[in-house]
């Protein structure tokens, strides 16, 4: 099923990160909330997070959600699973540089709504305290370019991130841009390696 967003996010009620995490705590009728962490905790035209929970997660960026629910992951994160458990850790959380669902990039909105991204915001730097040191993987692809406020969204990110002493990573190989790899179409064993995404950032074209 593809996902077409209805409308400007400016024009939702969005739940905050912090009311969308205590729903995300509070036991569900359609999923084990023991295993998932998902953000808001029903599917609408955003979403936070999702991921399983653990002590050591591999923090997966995406650009932007597409359908995937619990325990209804889509081809994209069954390989970020595999990949995560592949790499040593325990868990994995795929995250998103912009929080509005779109099965095509080419559908998200093409003004940003500044507070959605406050919240995804506060999300990011959660799942950033979940571990001693997060492990923060670069994986979107030349998708990057489909709108001019993504590298801003980004930069913010990895402000958040050298917060808490964050290390990023990347996988398979870079574009010729310099975009690291979207995480279909990698080897089931492909290791992590380690990813500079601030020079990455400034030698971005304006």
């Amino acid at each position: 099923m593809a996902h077409i967003p209805q409308g400007a996010t400016t024009e939702l009620e969005l739940l905050t990160f912090q009311d969308a995490l205590k729903a995300a705590n509070t036991p569900s009728p359609d999923y084990d909330i023991e295993k998932w962490l998902y953000a808001p905790n029903f599917y609408s035209e955003y979403r936070y997070i999702l991921g399983t929970r653990g002590k050591n997660p591999l923090i997966c960026i995406g650009i932007n959600p597409s359908t995937a629910q619990p325990d209804k992951l889509d081809n994209t994160l069954k390989s970020v699973e595999r990949i995560a458990l592949g790499n040593g850790f325990d868990s994995f959380i795929m995250f998103n540089v912009y929080a509005q669902r779109a099965t095509s990039p080419d559908d998200m909105e093409k003004v940003y709504n500044p507070l959605l991204h406050k919240e995804n915001l506060e999300a990011f730097r959660y799942v950033c305290s979940i571990s001693d040191k997060p492990a923060i993987w670069a994986a979107w692809g030349a998708i990057i370019e489909k709108r001019k406020y993504l590298p801003a969204c980004v930069r913010d990110m990895l402000e958040v991130g050298n917060e808490y002493g964050a290390l990023w990573y990347c996988a398979g190989a870079i574009t010729k841009k310099g975009h690291p790899h979207h995480p279909l179409y990698l080897r089931k064993d492909e290791k992590i390696r380690p990813f500079d995404v601030e020079g990455y950032l400034n030698a971005l074209p304006d």
